[in-house]
């Protein structure tokens, strides 16, 4: 009798643990959500009324204070074009060769540390290194293609990882299968481990382009302009971009209304919130193909 009153209390015991153990977790997701919203909120309340059609396709105008972001916003988005178009295939390639190539050895393993620790390198170190290297040595200038090998630079090691372990992630069983099946190890990884692969794949791509998008301090040095109203012509020119234009007129132009800093800041997390976006219903139909 003793012993069926402790199997009873056991597991009743163990479900009230498991209820608070996840209540407990919803107001930690609760709470760390909350600071997002408010902020997102107050940025949209505080830049919609500088939203406007001028405000998005025009030149700026008396320092900055009048006209619109229109080469701030075409800016940016050349300068993460150019990201992905130097950093997505080095670093998925690298990424598949880790992953199916490289030997299980000691010079894998401190590839694959160096490459976690260069994720956490400060973004003006890489600035530094671009201006030394594209800028001065390579005499690129201040310009496009130098800012966006630089930002390449920086969001390959986030791109290398999140690939790798995508890749590592397909069952081994879909290798062994195509490889009895007669298939190269070029033709599985292809055919294979990179489709099943492309969720995770696409997941470092984007965290990768939106730090792109949002940093400062490499273009600072590389391809930024304080003021330049006109569009940049080939990729050896300077250009304005969103975060070093929030940058400027929030610390270096007085007089400067709060309306166009937070419309400016908007319009940035409307140009990530996009890519998010896209790069959602991507993933969402790529693991809709997934066969595991």
């Amino acid at each position: 009798m003793e012993q069926t009153a402790k199997s009873i209390s056991g597991p009743g015991r163990g479900a009230m643990q498991e209820k608070i153990g996840f209540n407990l977790l919803r107001v930690i997701s609760l709470l760390t959500a909350l600071p997002i919203v408010a902020i997102v909120i107050y940025i949209l309340v505080q830049g919609a009324p500088a939203i406007s059609w001028e405000f998005l396709t025009a030149m700026p105008r008396s320092g900055m204070r009048e006209g619109g972001i229109m080469p701030a916003i075409i800016g940016t988005l050349a300068l993460t074009l150019g990201t992905a178009v130097f950093s997505v295939p080095l670093g998925v390639a690298a990424a598949v060769y880790i992953a199916e190539y490289a030997p299980d050895n000691t010079l894998t393993r401190l590839i694959r540390i160096a490459i976690i620790n260069l994720s956490g390198i400060p973004s003006v170190v890489y600035g530094l290194f671009g201006l030394g290297l594209f800028v001065l040595f390579m005499k690129f200038g201040t310009s496009i293609l130098a800012a966006s090998l630089t930002l390449s630079i920086m969001t390959l090691p986030v791109i290398i990882s999140t690939s790798e372990e995508a890749m590592r992630s397909v069952p081994q069983a879909f290798r062994v299968v195509s490889i009895s099946l007669g298939a190269s190890r070029w033709q599985t990884t292809w055919r294979i481990v990179l489709p099943q692969a492309m969720p995770g794949i696409l997941t470092g791509v984007i965290l990768g382009l939106e730090r792109a998008a949002g940093e400062t301090a490499p273009i600072l040095f590389t391809g930024a302009a304080f003021f330049l109203p006109r569009l940049p012509q080939s990729v050896m020119d300077a250009t304005m971009a969103l975060p070093y234009h929030i940058f400027v007129i929030s610390t270096s132009v007085p007089g400067m209304p709060v309306q166009i800093q937070y419309g400016t800041v908007l319009v940035l997390l409307v140009f990530v919130l996009g890519m998010n976006l896209i790069a959602t219903y991507i993933r969402q139909r790529a693991r809709a193909r997934r066969q595991w």
